[in-house]
């Protein structure tokens, strides 16, 4: 610890110097695009093929329609930055709801609520009174584990966890039941699967890869497009829906796991490994395919015709249509929100475009009229997604309200029966030591942990919002947390479950269970330095440790979207079950867990391990048949009832460095993840704050009298001062900007200032003093709002100044997912 301490007091001081210091370096310019060779990929073939009538009947309405419509069908908003009437206007084609996006904003929506809002959206579309033609919207939704965006849906375990069970047969069932939910509420297409081959775990979105083996991601690409979609004579019948095979390509290969990075890997590899699963989703007849953020060697995914066009469109023979993902196309260089001609040029031929789509539809006005964009590719792009229409019965379909699979239950008892048994194929057995599992009949069991009786941490990121991690018991009518499934089935067997989170007990239970793990994120929020338990590390091993001391029998159960280097809970615990992201269904757990009446296992554990597991922080990239190969746990490993082993004692790492979650910069007391605090003003050198007393100039920082948890900042009126949060190396989150997340700030306000006050990104200002009452105050700010900002390399991340008195405690400072009706502050 003293080491660890002496560590981030040097970190403190480099960051103050390099405050004081000016200058930045510019830029890499971009290396030239590494070819491509199309002959050296697999061929692929649909089975569906191309139908001369329907083929006929698109040239027909492509040659009536006007510019304006063409580039229209081309775009896809998203719902918060669009109304039915300019649906009309635009002749916009598509629109999607992102995660945190709901009718009315209401997070409670019914499955009314959504068919009538998609209702308003779909009639306007067909408004004869702006349109040559009769073209229906599609609507798509970002069902990746379930209908996770609507209340009450079945939710299943994330695709991490679905690796682990082997079973392409139940990813079909999967599909299937994804598809009537998501056809319930009158939308007609998924966001899924991810069939990306996750190579690093530190990745933030590994939970959604199936595996690090591209051999069972193409087995279950296949078979979760066939239930999304159906097939034969089923194929995109009232009970199915468009799926999207994602990210087109190497998302899952880049360097370091950087979600939106750049992968490295030989284009041989890059076929053989991350396209696996698009040569089988396109053999079972996926209808589109989304275009990655991340690069190959230096060049955009949106901006490479060579894989894009060449490869999938050309040689894998893929008919369908190529979608952006969200604002993806922005990233190309040379091209911004509302401009991007490299990206359509390169075959994305729908932008997924939420906020910046009538600039971007004018400008592709101009450039088709220019040249600058062929006419011919117009044509091309239009064409595709007429033919995803009349192939998914939408041109000449029932309007959302009036289809036979609309308003049909969600979260039915069916669904959840298919739901639970996932949760029990993926759950895996790393330890079972005295063979303490199956729990016996009669006991009385302990349950404790943060995610003991917490649907919202057993579900993970992509529930309900973005980042999922807003969620609480409200948000999941109908669902079981791991604790409600234990406590059922331990009383029908004769026992008892009490609850206590902390580990508190008044009576010594015969077995504890702790549940425990990470928390909600997604995509680049969940990226990691190393593969170490970012959350709750320190507590979970505590809580095991005092039980062990207290002779208490200790299962451990491992809630994480990815492999983790968990060692000490695991010596510290006499059984460990890696139960990944569960979803909505905790009892499949107790399922496996707790032995019948008769003292049986009602289930053994048949999950085995898709991913390699580490033996230390630092052991990733980590795969099988790497030259190196040496995991804790081996791909493929897992311990059952029936071939009882015991667990040797694991190696443990020492480590000194401390890491909370990511975005989470001051918190409970503690600078995170190698932020700290920095005082400044005109004529006076930094000064790094260390949790003492100290002052630069007008501005002071020390430990807050009224708050042990916060730091007191007062500002005496005498000059200008500032407080800055920043690392020691400037701070990167051009992700988190693209992706609109907000500046979280919580505060108490002793007085209110006396003149303006600016809260500052790098080094774009905005004016806040309005919302600095005397109490407690809550600030969210859009990164957005700070325009002109370089948000690729910012230093430092956060800066709040003022000439006047102020007097302030800092409690909280973090980036949170940005939401519904959130304003720019106006300038004062």
């Amino acid at each position: 610890m003293k080491a660890g301490r002496c560590a981030r007091m040097v970190s403190r001081l480099a960051l103050a110097a390099f405050l004081s210091a000016q200058g930045a370096q510019a830029p890499a310019a971009p290396s030239e695009p590494m070819p491509v060779h199309p002959g050296i990929w697999p061929a692929a073939r649909s089975p569906i093929g191309l139908d001369p009538a329907i083929e006929a009947r698109i040239g027909d309405i492509i040659r009536q329609m006007t510019l304006e419509e063409k580039v229209g069908q081309t775009l896809q908003p998203e719902i918060r930055w669009i109304t039915p009437e300019e649906v009309r206007d635009y002749h916009i084609g598509s629109i999607e709801n992102g995660g945190g996006s709901f009718p009315r904003g209401n997070k409670h929506a019914s499955v009314g609520d959504w068919v009538e809002m998609i209702q308003s959206y779909w009639e306007a579309s067909v408004d004869p009174r702006a349109n040559h033609v009769r073209i229906p919207l599609m609507w798509a939704s970002d069902a990746v584990h379930g209908h996770n965006n609507v209340l009450g849906a079945t939710l299943f375990p994330h695709n991490i966890g679905l690796g682990a069970a082997h079973d392409p047969d139940l990813i079909r069932r999967i599909g299937a039941v994804t598809a009537a939910e998501v056809r319930s509420t009158g939308m007609d297409w998924a966001f899924a699967p991810t069939i990306a081959v996750a190579r690093d775990d530190r990745w933030g979105r590994t939970y959604e890869s199936y595996s690090e083996d591209p051999r069972i991601v193409s087995r279950y690409a296949a078979a979760i497009v066939e239930g999304l979609e159906g097939s034969g004579r089923a194929f995109l019948d009232r009970d199915h829906v468009l799926a999207t095979a994602k990210h087109f390509l190497g998302d899952g290969s880049t360097d370091k796991g950087r979600d939106q990075g750049n992968s490295l890997v030989s284009e041989e590899e890059l076929s053989r490994v991350d396209a696996a699963g698009y040569v089988t989703a396109i053999g079972a007849g996926a209808q589109t395919v989304m275009a990655s953020y991340s690069s190959w060697h230096g060049t955009k995914m949106h901006a490479n015709k060579a894989l894009l066009t060449d490869v999938l469109k050309v040689r894998m023979g893929f008919d369908g249509l190529i979608i952006g993902d969200w604002n993806g196309h922005s990233q190309i260089p040379g091209c911004t929100l509302s401009d991007c001609a490299i990206a359509f040029n390169a075959g994305v031929d729908v932008f997924n475009v939420p906020t910046d789509w009538k600039a971007l539809y004018h400008n592709m006005i101009r450039q088709v009229r220019s040249g600058e964009i062929p006419m011919a590719r117009l044509d091309d792009a239009v064409r595709r997604v007429l033919r995803v229409k009349f192939r998914a019965g939408i041109m000449d379909g029932a309007a959302p309200r009036d289809r036979p699979g609309t308003l049909r239950p969600i979260g039915t008892a069916e669904h959840r029966v298919v739901a639970r048994e996932a949760v029990r194929k993926s759950l895996v057995l790393l330890k079972n030591n005295g063979s303490l599992l199956p729990i016996r009949p009669g006991a009385r069991i302990l349950v404790a942990g943060e995610g003991a009786d917490n649907v919202a941490m057993q579900t993970g990121g992509w529930t309900l919002s973005w980042q999922g991690n807003d969620n609480g018991p409200a948000e999941f009518p109908g669902a079981t947390s791991i604790y409600q499934g234990i406590r059922q089935a331990a009383e029908a067997a004769g026992g008892m479950a009490e609850l206590a989170p902390d580990g508190a007990f008044a009576r010594k239970p015969d077995v504890a269970i702790v549940v425990f793990g990470e928390t909600p994120y997604a995509e680049y929020m969940g990226d990691q330095t190393d593969v170490a338990l970012h959350h709750g590390n320190n507590e979970s091993l505590a809580l095991l440790k005092r039980l062990k001391a207290a002779g208490i029998p200790t299962v451990a159960v491992l809630l994480s979207g990815r492999p983790l280097y968990v060692n000490p809970q695991i010596n510290q615990a006499d059984a460990f079950v890696a139960a990944f992201l569960p979803g909505s269904e905790g009892a499949g757990v107790a399922d496996v867990l707790i032995a019948g009446a008769d003292g049986k296992p009602r289930h053994d554990f048949t999950g085995r391990l898709s991913f390699s597991w580490p033996k230390r922080p630092d052991q990733t990239p980590l795969n099988i048949g790497d030259a190196d190969y040496d995991p804790q746990f081996a791909y493929g490993f897992g311990l059952t009832y029936a071939a009882p082993a015991e667990t040797p004692r694991l190696p443990e790492v020492e480590t000194s460095v401390q890491y909370g979650d990511r975005g989470v910069y001051f918190a409970r007391g503690v600078f995170w993840n190698g932020y700290g605090l920095t005082l400044g003003a005109a004529g006076a050198p930094p000064v790094a704050y260390a949790g003492k007393p100290a002052g630069a100039g007008a501005v002071t920082a020390g430990p807050s009298p009224r708050d042990p948890l916060a730091v007191h900042l007062g500002w005496n009126g005498k000059g200008e001062g500032w407080v800055a949060i920043a690392a020691a190396d400037p701070t990167d989150i051009s992700r988190e900007a693209n992706g609109s997340m907000l500046v979280s700030l919580d505060v108490k306000v002793g007085k209110a200032p006396s003149s303006a006050v600016h809260l500052m990104v790098g080094d774009t200002a905005l004016p806040i003093a309005r919302l600095l009452r005397p109490g407690a105050s809550h600030l969210e700010i859009a990164l957005p709002c700070f325009k002109g900002q370089d948000f690729s390399k910012v230093q430092p991340l956060l800066r709040l100044k003022t000439g006047g008195t102020l007097d302030m405690d800092l409690i909280d400072a973090r980036l949170v997912e940005n939401k519904t009706g959130t304003v720019c502050p106006a300038e004062e």
